[in-house]
């Protein structure tokens, strides 16, 4: 569950317009490669926030913690920075941000 995350991106589109969620607790904005990859690059604030996924995706934690429950788990775990976690595509996960906040990097696999 440990990465070494990207400190930068070369070479991309990245769309202006931010995606904002749970009122303003989930912000990130799209990053595209010439590869027709896409990454969004966000922060959340404080909160509980329940996401769906329609295909498989990697959130890579580059500040801060949280703690993720996937699927239908019953348990949370922690994830710090410099870590990261998958989730499959038509699923679910839950991510709490206890304090300060948590800034990450959602890849779509």
């Amino acid at each position: 569950m440990s990465s070494q995350f990207p400190t930068q991106f070369e070479n991309v589109r990245v769309q202006c317009k931010a995606n904002i969620y749970f009122d303003g607790k989930v912000v990130s904005h799209s990053i595209f490669f010439a590869d027709g990859s896409k990454k969004t690059i966000g922060v959340m604030l404080p909160g509980t926030f329940d996401f769906k996924t329609a295909g498989p995706e990697r959130m890579e934690i580059t500040a801060g913690s949280c703690r993720v429950r996937i699927g239908d788990a019953k348990d949370f775990q922690i994830v710090t920075a410099g870590s990261d976690f998958r989730i499959a595509g038509n699923s679910s996960f839950v991510v709490v941000v206890d304090q300060g906040s948590a800034e990450y990097i959602c890849s779509f696999e």
